[in-house]
């Protein structure tokens, strides 16, 4: 039987991204990438992320955090996810600690991760400094310049994308700009042929952006090893410093996703912020039936 077997579990959404937050604090259970694609294909637990809190590494931060893709792979990164596993060690009864001015500081395979209650439902994270280089996004051959990479799909004379800015913010991610609303693409098809381009070794995040108005950007995005999302922090945050490095926009904007707004802040240290809001749907617990084929 899975050690997971009737543990409970929190159902929430970041600004439309489906998230699972799971508290393992106290043992020495880690979840398998199985048991992972098998809470993801259960309607009750279905997710985009699935957040499993654990005990802190390092000793001045409040909780490590494993990030899950429903395809079972593990992420470095996910705003959307922090937010939501932020407002359970707050709120929620059963997973809240003691901590001090609303702030809590999170711990990832990608790095430190500082979350600020901003209102009873919003919080400020603190995503870190963007990665620029080629060889940190990873791209599989140098280019000098990442703020165009050469990359398109379609016809050579005619693609239907090209150019897309590369940017790691803890995942790699490629955003394509375009002058046409990006509901007009057909992102589920071109979706998986790009973020499994040979370009990027470890597959990237693919995203669409429009610029709407100074301060403003439309964006759907295919999130690697999920698909199509509502939302997905950490390309709003990669969209914002690729529009800001070509001098689209300033060093901030608010990005439109099919499933709500992000506010995104580019600050002179190098920072990326982005503020949001979380919803809590349900909870639930693990039926014994659902790991049957994960061992």
């Amino acid at each position: 039987m899975s050690p997971l077997t009737n543990r409970r579990f929190l159902k929430m959404h970041g600004a439309g991204n489906a998230i699972v937050v799971l508290d393992l604090r106290g043992t020495e259970i880690r979840v398998t990438p199985a048991e992972a694609c098998a809470i993801a294909a259960d309607p009750a637990s279905r997710f985009e992320q699935l957040m499993v809190v654990h005990d802190p590494v390092s000793v001045d931060t409040d909780a490590y955090m494993r990030i899950y893709n429903t395809d079972g792979s593990e992420s470095g990164a996910c705003g959307n996810g922090t937010r939501c596993v932020a407002y359970a060690m707050f709120d929620d009864p059963a997973m809240a600690r003691p901590a001090e001015n609303g702030r809590l500081t999170l711990e990832t395979m990608a790095g430190r991760v500082a979350v600020r209650r901003v209102a009873d439902r919003s919080f400020t994270v603190d995503m870190g400094q963007p990665r620029l280089l080629w060889n940190e996004i990873p791209l599989a051959e140098p280019f000098p310049d990442t703020r165009r990479i050469e990359l398109q799909i379609g016809p050579i004379d005619d693609p239907i994308l090209h150019s897309p800015g590369a940017v790691s913010m803890g995942n790699p991610h490629a955003v394509f700009f375009t002058e046409r609303d990006p509901d007009t693409f057909d992102l589920a098809r071109i979706g998986p042929l790009l973020e499994n381009h040979p370009i990027f070794p470890e597959r990237a995040n693919i995203s669409v952006a429009q610029i709407t108005g100074r301060e403003a950007i439309k964006l759907r995005v295919w999130e690697r090893g999920a698909g199509l999302t509502l939302a997905c922090g950490t390309a709003a945050c990669a969209t914002v410093v690729a529009a800001s490095r070509l001098r689209m926009i300033g060093r901030q904007a608010t990005v439109s996703l099919p499933g709500g707004d992000l506010f995104i802040e580019w600050r002179a240290d190098d920072h990326v912020l982005m503020t949001g809001p979380v919803f809590l749907e349900a909870e639930g617990t693990f039926a014994p039936e659902l790991f049957a084929g994960s061992d």
